[in-house]
């Protein structure tokens, strides 16, 4: 029963006396019901999972920016070594890492290693606790992951990065971020040491998948570069004006800006990144196509010769000397004159 004079209820079960409050029952007690607003902390504390190539620097610019890191990698001594030339504490176990951090980043080669240290970290993480997985995964696994921690109150977002190195260094990283919007909004500033381009392009997984797609562009475009430098070569020109060339005109491309002569024709095949990454993450892209019934096939090609020169070359190849596939094709060496 309502009485309109005293906005009260009553219930004919249990014959409690509850107070209308809008849409809300409340039971009428001695003092008012008061909501309290929920309070979310800045992230200060954050482990990451993976200090190499990448972490290291990502790493780095977190502890630079103030944050309170715990490091840890498989490598032995390889956390201990970060902590004494950047700073931060070292931990021995991924579960360290992840006692009491707001937040852990895991950047690792594969989604098979993220899943194993987040299993390692289940129980340390604190409800609330951010992962923040800014790997080249595979978007499919990471949404297994991220309900496997919403389960234990555990919110995972996917973040991975664009950039190589140099952009690691000078925390100036692109950032495609997989996450509800309220999500990104709590992770930004963990994310904003490390990146100044950060674009939220859809829920958990949507990251990775435009890394992959990201790659498969990039991947596309050093082929063809190459191959029309090895094609102007015999022809006469000479590689390092075509890529002058190139980069004054529409063949512009981020591999003909910082790759070609930076990389290709200094012989230095060292930008960071390995051939087995590559084919990784283009492996990646086209289970992506094959999920969405996409027809891709100069996706596919692409994709096999990456492959074939990563068999050619053979292990610990950087990415950049796929061009030493190409030019085994020709039978032709690229030279800057």
């Amino acid at each position: 029963m309502l009485s309109a004079a005293r906005n009260r209820w009553k219930s004919a079960a249990s014959g409690r006396i509850f107070q209308v409050r809008g849409e809300r029952l409340d039971p009428v007690i001695s003092k008012p019901i008061i909501s309290e607003p929920v309070i979310s902390k800045p992230m200060k504390k954050i482990g990451v999972a993976g200090i190499g190539n990448m972490g290291w620097p990502m790493a780095a610019r977190l502890v630079a920016a103030g944050f309170d890191v715990a490091a840890f990698d498989t490598a032995s001594g390889r956390a201990q070594e970060f902590c004494e030339k950047c700073g931060g504490a070292a931990a021995m176990t991924a579960a360290e890492a992840a006692s009491g951090a707001d937040a852990v980043i895991t950047i690792l080669p594969t989604s098979k290693h993220v899943a194993e240290v987040c299993e390692q970290m289940r129980g340390s993480l604190r409800p609330g606790a951010f992962v923040i997985e800014m790997s080249s995964g595979i978007p499919s696994v990471t949404r297994d992951i991220a309900r496997r921690f919403k389960a234990d109150g555990v919110v995972m977002i996917d973040a991975p990065v664009s950039g190589g190195l140099a952009r690691a260094r000078t925390g100036e990283l692109a950032i495609m971020v997989g996450a509800e919007k309220s999500e990104l909004e709590r992770a930004e500033p963990v994310l904003r040491a490390m990146g100044t381009a950060i674009t939220h392009v859809g829920s958990v997984g949507a990251g990775q998948a435009m890394k992959a797609l990201n790659n498969l562009v990039s991947a596309g475009g050093f082929l063809i570069g190459i191959e029309a430098l090895l094609i102007g070569q015999r022809f006469g020109l000479d590689p390092a004006l075509m890529v002058d060339v190139l980069n004054a005109s529409t063949g512009v491309n981020n591999s003909t800006q910082k790759k070609f002569k930076q990389f290709v024709l200094s012989r230095q095949f060292d930008s960071g990144f390995g051939l087995d990454l590559m084919v990784k993450d283009l492996s990646i892209a086209l289970e992506v196509g094959s999920d969405t019934a996409t027809p891709a096939p100069f996706a596919h090609l692409c994709r096999q010769m990456w492959a074939d020169a990563l068999e050619r070359l053979g292990p610990g190849q950087d990415h950049t000397a796929v061009a030493k596939f190409s030019e085994q094709l020709a039978k032709t060496e690229l030279r800057g004159q």
